[in-house]
């Protein structure tokens, strides 16, 4: 099965975990209606134990549901939450944690998805010689499987609080260009960049648009709510992407739901909406 249809300008997709306490039909149903152009699928919100293991029928049926609702899955993300212990630097779990990825995959793929975000910080920590290796082993071997896919796997930076290992854009580009796979790129998380990055938002994107290496964008505040709900101003990085001529898509990914999820869902896109129509003018 191949991914949904992807032409047009950026879409923004809602991280389907904020309104996870509401069946899977009603969180595409709630999304659409607010005007995110597709959800962003934490696999776990399927199945809290084995979500690689969905059956065939539930995969075509949630890819089905979330079409037919308006908000088709764009992508994945919150990747190895379970099984439990997953992690692509640890050698006594790295051969199981590939084969979940590469298992992942083709979840992504028969959910009709086009990337995947390899977020997941404590799975990704060094902690002993070999580990980093070991990262950049999994990697590759996810960015294989994922070309055969027509998918691509997304590295994602998230700052020194969070992990030691693409601690930073520059490190997970690093990272990228060395591995030197078509499908494999890096993106950048709004919160994560504003806890650990020196350069603001709109002054990295500028910097590294050019590179083509950014195939993803997580909208959230450093405060970790959502756009339109802290300090961080996103007029300046929506004009950063349209500027660059971004063509990828970017999610709302807050991890404090002020004040619940379809509240915060809907304040967000809201925001975000508002900045677009006054780019547009």
């Amino acid at each position: 099965m191949g991914r949904e249809e992807e032409d047009g300008p950026m879409r923004i997709a809602l991280c389907n975990e904020v309104v996870r306490e509401l069946p899977f039909p009603r969180q595409a149903a709630l999304a659409a209606a607010l005007g995110y152009d597709g959800l962003e699928l934490a696999p776990f919100t399927l199945d809290a134990e084995a979500p690689q293991l969905l059956p065939t029928a539930r995969r075509a049926e949630a890819r089905r549901i979330a079409r037919e609702e308006g908000a088709p899955i764009l992508g994945l993300h919150w990747l190895l939450v379970a099984p439990a212990g997953l992690s692509i630097t640890r050698a006594e779990r790295h051969a199981e944690t590939l084969e979940e990825m590469r298992r992942l995959i083709g979840l992504a793929a028969d959910l009709g998805a086009r990337y995947l975000v390899h977020g997941s910080p404590a799975q990704r920590r060094l902690e002993a010689p070999g580990d980093a290796a070991r990262a950049e082993a999994a990697l590759a071997a996810a960015a294989e499987e994922a070309g055969r896919a027509g998918l691509t796997y997304i590295l994602e930076p998230l700052d020194p609080g969070q992990t030691n290992w693409a601690a930073s854009l520059a490190e997970a580009l690093e990272i990228v260009r060395r591995i030197g796979h078509p499908a494999l790129a890096t993106m950048l998380d709004v919160s994560a960049a504003g806890r650990g990055e020196a350069e603001t938002v709109p002054a990295l994107l500028r910097r590294h648009l050019p590179s083509g290496l950014i195939a993803h964008i997580h909208l959230n505040d450093r405060n970790r709510r959502a756009p339109g709900q802290g300090e961080d101003r996103f007029a300046p990085i929506l004009a950063a992407l349209r500027q660059g001529g971004y063509a990828g898509d970017a999610a709302v990914e807050p991890f404090d739901y002020l004040p619940d999820g379809p509240a915060c869902a809907a304040r967000a896109i809201g925001y975000l909406r508002g900045i677009r129509e006054a780019l547009d003018a």
